[in-house]
């Protein structure tokens, strides 16, 4: 770490090493997977560094499914309207800096190793309080968050668009009180630490929704919506619903994405080309307007509709149903649940016309990689027959074998199964069975079943 100091003491450029040598001290700490239950040590941590977690304004975003699309695009629509924006998202794809965006770009590599090499004293502090308590010191993951709100404080930002890690009232990205509570569709996910429906799950996440605050829900089973009205009831905050206050009204295919009509909570936005495909997109789209809305104008602002096809034209989401290659095209989607395997299935079938599809998947071991599969084999029944069980080089991947069984039972034949234990060697088998037999430029491949997947994927292909 001397070198990485040094570097950022000089000024000079900061080169990959030493973001990577930051990366790698980080990841000594627990890993992202070994999330800690409490609070106490994060606002420990923002008294000693003079609270960069009240530095500026935040919108913050939960949900189990379209978090860092919706993320992405109120951070479109807010830069739309000449504000300076902070945007902390995780998992990364490729690099760690991608977590910590400026004005949509990832924070400057001499930022991130300069910030970081600041902040580390004082952070030694809280660790050495928790060891004299007996308790585990900072987890990487609350590092990471740390150094998010102290950069968007050093930049500065005018506003933080705040991605939850998991669940909400103990997640480390919960020390900061966002203007504007943010929930996306909530369902079945991380069911051993979050519950075991989505009203039990929805308890969790509701942890996000403070005093002063605004609430602004997609659509919600009926259970989470209950929870999250009594929570906002509870704390006092205005709330609006996707499908009672607000949501799509038209929506229509179009080259690149689709054009939308939304109704927001203040106002009526007509032909919004968004340059994303399927129908969660434009859910998720409707979200970030009213978030927009409500953090601008208190809901009672309409936004101006140039302004709005601006912010989300400009919109992209890397990893989500993105096109990386063509001839064949090649798909790439970090949906790791049954819903988002079901929504960008439902994506592809609308917005694509394969008449054969390769599906090269791999999945961590805390997902249920059965009902993935299963989603993917009944919404793209006709053009998905082969499948290439693969594995990312995460430790948690689950070993590409043990997919098989699964895969047959999702109801993939047997003689159409290949397992491919290095991702490379699995994109060069779905790439040549997707070119035989398909008429011309009718074949595709579709890499999904985790982010890590995913991230390894558009590098091997040069993204």
């Amino acid at each position: 770490m001397s070198d990485a100091g040094n570097n950022a003491g000089s000024g000079q450029g900061i080169d990959q090493f030493s973001v990577e040598s930051v990366y790698a001290e980080l990841l000594s700490r627990a890993p992202e997977n070994k999330m800690e239950p409490r609070m106490a040590p994060l606002f420990r941590a923002m008294e000693i560094l003079g609270e960069p977690n009240r530095a500026v304004p935040i919108i913050h975003i939960t949900g189990t499914n379209g978090k860092t699309s919706t993320a992405r695009m109120i951070e479109g629509l807010l830069r739309a309207h000449d504000l300076r924006t902070g945007r902390y998202t995780s998992p990364h794809l490729s690099r760690v800096t991608e977590r910590i965006s400026i004005d949509g770009e990832p924070v400057a590599d001499e930022t991130f190793v300069r910030v970081w090499d600041e902040i580390r004293p004082y952070l030694e502090i809280v660790d050495a309080e928790l060891d004299a308590a007996g308790e585990p010191r900072l987890t990487y993951f609350e590092c990471v968050t740390i150094l998010a709100f102290a950069v968007f404080a050093d930049e500065p930002v005018d506003v933080a668009v705040i991605e939850v890690g998991l669940g909400g009232i103990t997640d480390a990205t919960n020390v900061g009180d966002g203007a504007v509570s943010v929930v996306t569709p909530i369902s079945l996910d991380h069911t051993d630490l979050l519950g075991d429906t989505p009203g039990e799950i929805a308890i969790e996440k509701s942890g996000i929704i403070k005093p002063g605050g605004f609430l602004i829900s997609a659509a919600q089973p009926a259970d989470a919506a209950q929870v999250l009205l009594e929570k906002a009831r509870d704390t006092g905050v205005e709330f609006r619903f996707e499908g009672v206050e607000f949501g799509v009204e038209d929506r229509r295919i179009a080259v690149g994405g689709q054009q939308i009509t939304l109704a927001g909570i203040a106002g009526r936005y007509e032909e919004v080309l968004l340059p994303l495909h399927g129908e969660h997109q434009a859910q998720n789209a409707a979200v970030a307007v009213a978030a927009v809305e409500a953090f601008l104008g208190g809901g009672s602002r309409e936004l101006d509709i140039d302004v709005v096809r601006d912010g989300l034209g400009a919109v992209t989401s890397p990893g989500r149903l993105e096109l990386v290659r063509t001839a064949p095209s090649i798909l790439v989607d970090a949906a790791h649940n049954a819903a988002g395997a079901r929504a960008s299935a439902k994506a592809i079938a609308e917005a694509f016309e394969f008449n054969k599809l390769v599906l090269v998947i791999g999945v961590l071991q805390d997902k249920d990689a059965g009902a993935i599969l299963s989603e993917l084999h009944e919404e793209l029944s006709g053009v998905l027959e082969d499948v290439c069980l693969t594995q990312s080089t995460s430790p948690r991947a689950i070993p590409a074998e043990e997919l098989r069984q699964l895969a047959l039972s999702a109801g993939f034949a047997d003689g159409h199964i290949h397992v491919a234990d290095r991702l490379d060697d699995a994109l060069e088998w779905a790439v040549m069975t997707a070119e035989e037999g398909s008429e011309l430029g009718g074949g595709g491949v579709l890499v999904t079943g985790s982010i890590t997947v995913v991230g390894e994927a558009r590098t091997l292909l040069g993204k």
